[in-house]
């Protein structure tokens, strides 16, 4: 897909928990004639968000299908277990699966942990999604592991929560699909990544014109002529007594007081 066939806008989907505030702030910055549409999306669904065509990138949840999609990891989220304030694990600053052997752990079916077995006794129900388990650990039912950012998004004033340091971890990345790599992805990519305005890969800035439409180039020292850093010894360095300083490059004559 060339440039010239990209679309007026760019639609990013990302998933909850995922805060995109920085790089939209950023984006329409650099691009201010090119609107980034947001749409958040279920974790489960965002691939197929991608892959139907419904947004050109997403930040998503790890691990993707690599063969139909690429990807670019971001960061990976602490895991926490959310509890009531008044719960015994609180009087720990972290804890471990084993602290949870005899509680109920709420497991809903839109987990995102990738457990091959959860820890603690099992529900009798699954909930449907990570906010109705958020209601089950509020009216004292269980507990439940999650990462940090949803726990923070699904806040309450009565639920606190702990570090889990051996729970499995969730890594969010930034990803399109494999036959998708516009221009417009291509600029994403660089916004995340941290690039400058001038080195987003791509985008070769214009070269420095004189008043005249000439092309200057850039010196390479700031105030100094061509071959400055050769004079004197030492790679530049003055010698102690100041010889060869430029004070002295006129015939060698002392100054006259």
């Amino acid at each position: 897909m060339t440039g010239s066939e990209a679309p007026p806008s760019f639609r990013l989907a990302y998933v909850p928990g995922v805060t995109p505030d920085k790089w939209v702030r950023i984006w329409n910055e650099r691009l201010p004639d090119v609107p980034l549409a947001l749409t958040q999306v279920p974790a489960a669904r965002a691939a197929g968000v991608l892959l139907d065509g419904d947004a050109d990138a997403g930040l998503v949840r790890l691990p993707v299908d690599r063969t139909r999609l690429s990807a670019i990891p971001l960061y990976t989220e602490t895991t926490v277990v959310l509890i009531p304030r008044d719960h015994l694990v609180t009087a720990a600053d972290e804890v471990t699966v084993g602290d949870l052997t005899d509680e109920i752990v709420l497991h809903p079916l839109d987990d995102v942990l990738g457990w091959e077995r959860p820890p603690g006794r099992p529900a009798l129900e699954r909930p449907a999604t990570t906010a109705d388990a958020v209601e089950l650990v509020a009216a004292g039912i269980g507990v439940l592991l999650l990462p940090l950012s949803l726990a923070r998004l699904h806040h309450r004033k009565d639920l606190t929560y702990r570090t889990v340091t051996d729970a499995p971890v969730s890594g969010v990345a930034l990803s399109w699909p494999e036959d998708a790599h516009t221009d417009r992805v291509e600029d994403f990519i660089g916004i995340v990544r941290g690039r400058t305005v001038n080195s987003t890969r791509g985008r070769q800035p214009e070269p420095a014109r004189s008043k005249g439409g000439k092309q200057t180039a850039r010196k390479q020292t700031s105030g100094k002529q061509p071959g400055a850093a050769r004079r004197g010894t030492g790679g530049g360095h003055r010698s102690a007594s100041g010889g060869k300083g430029r004070s002295g490059g006129r015939g060698g004559k002392p100054r006259r007081h």
